[in-house]
């Protein structure tokens, strides 16, 4: 089976599942794909961003920014994740750029591969143009539990439900984000620390090494998971957090932490 990875990061969940694949024999990585654009034009990408602070607040805005970094840099920092360019050159896998994901010059390359199968890792949306090219269509790692938390960033809802566990959803792409039929799902603990964003970049660098073993085990047996496909039924959407959210994601961690704490005393 041809796989065509299309990824949003030269340093993100592709860098470091890139290796752990190869390692394992996947064979047949036919191309990845690096969007190097923006998606939306500027004005789509302004209307965007308005609403979403009319929805959150200029707080909430302001700690979605400061939350990134959690996700990317500490991450990848906590997972020594080098440049998928030069990870794809030292395995002798075509390595393309695309201006944005659902661009003709996207369409082009998926065609070039002669994609079976297409895998997204951290992208936006990918319209029906793209996903539906490859024989088998197109898979995304979410890396949360669906139905559940769709949309959502890792581990945050998570804390903010009271949870102490979280996971991974790899699901067939559909016209919508993250409804598409679930292949695979496991849990994953937090990993708790002293403070949530430590807690929230360690458990988040564990969700990326699980479900990229996770991807191994679902392409070994790829034809059988795809009969045995479940749809998601009706989910729960969540966005970033507004102040009010946020705040109380902060306490939830420090009563889990302490709770945990107690428990291995």
């Amino acid at each position: 089976m041809r796989l065509v990875i299309l990824t949003s990061s030269r340093n993100g969940t592709a860098a470091h599942l890139l290796p752990i694949l190869v390692s394992h024999g996947v064979q047949g990585i036919a191309m990845v794909i690096l969007n190097e654009g923006n998606g939306p034009n500027r004005a789509t990408l302004v209307r965007r961003k308005l609403r979403k602070i009319l929805t959150i607040g200029v707080f909430g805005a302001f700690i979605g920014k400061r939350m990134r970094r959690w996700y990317t840099e500490d991450v990848q920092q906590l997972l020594a994740i080098g440049d998928l360019e030069a990870i794809c050159t030292a395995n002798g896998i075509p390595f393309r750029t695309t201006p944005s994901i659902n661009s003709t010059t996207t369409v082009d390359l998926f065609k070039e591969a002669k994609a079976d199968l297409g895998v997204s890792l951290g992208n936006g949306y990918i319209g029906r143009k793209v996903f539906e090219l490859p024989r088998n269509g197109m898979i995304n790692i979410h890396h949360e539990l669906l139905p559940a938390y769709q949309n959502a960033q890792s581990v945050i809802w998570q804390l903010y439900n009271m949870s102490s566990t979280t996971g991974y959803t790899i699901h067939r792409i559909d016209r919508q984000i993250d409804t598409g039929d679930i292949l695979l799902s496991a849990t994953v603990p937090v990993a708790f620390k002293n403070s949530l964003r430590e807690t929230v970049a360690h458990t988040y660098a564990s969700l990326l090494t699980a479900s990229a073993h996770g991807l191994v085990k679902l392409l070994a047996t790829f034809d059988h998971q795809l009969l045995a496909a479940i749809p998601q039924g009706r989910g729960q959407r969540y966005t970033t957090p507004s102040l009010w959210q946020f705040l109380r994601i902060v306490r939830n961690h420090r009563l889990l932490r302490q709770a945990s704490v107690t428990r291995m005393a």
